[in-house]
């Protein structure tokens, strides 16, 4: 019976491990580049109203996303950008997505951080930019108040009044900082 044997794990042992993955390295971020081209392109013709994309600079692995607040919620006029960075392994790991612009919600920390279950355990390699970017849109007018990063949003978040003007509050400091900085 003929055995399926990868030749550069015979008995050459670890020197022909590292070997090996040092060859697989640039054919596997050739396959994740054109993964993220072809999400490119289709961010680029999709008619999806509120959510862009486009990759930072030459750095295909670095982007920048920017997400509108969903109509017919308190975020609602506010537009906010994001930063995505892919590993290697995309899209079998999920990349690293963080506000950049200041975002007060339960599920964001101060640092920008997103408690959201497609990011984490629940990732896909089904997923792609656009997914990812959706689903924080939706997050913002759809908050899991169970699982709070901001426990101080999550106890203002049932009271909608109190809630939008803290929010508009902080979003236009945020904004005025910005331009200060620039």
């Amino acid at each position: 019976m003929a055995q399926n044997i990868n030749p550069y794990y015979s008995s050459q042992g670890a020197q022909s491990k590292s070997r090996e993955e040092k060859q697989s390295m640039p054919k596997d971020n050739h396959a994740v580049s054109k993964r993220l081209q072809k999400e490119l392109m289709i961010l680029m013709m999709s008619t999806e109203k509120g959510v862009s994309a486009f990759p930072e600079g030459e750095n295909l692995f670095k982007w920048v996303g920017t997400i509108a607040g969903p109509a017919d919620t308190v975020y609602a006029g506010l537009t906010y950008k994001l930063t995505l960075e892919f590993p290697h392994s995309y899209p079998y790991s999920a990349p690293v997505v963080r506000f950049a612009t200041p975002c007060f919600h339960p599920n964001v920390d101060s640092g920008g951080n997103i408690c959201l279950d497609i990011l984490k355990d629940k990732w896909s390699a089904l997923y792609d930019v656009r997914t990812i970017l959706l689903s924080i849109q939706s997050l913002l007018g759809e908050p899991n108040n169970d699982s709070p990063l901001n426990p101080v949003a999550a106890e203002l978040w049932n009271d909608q009044t109190q809630y939008k003007k803290h929010l508009t509050d902080e979003y236009h400091k945020a904004q005025a900082k910005s331009e200060q900085d620039s």
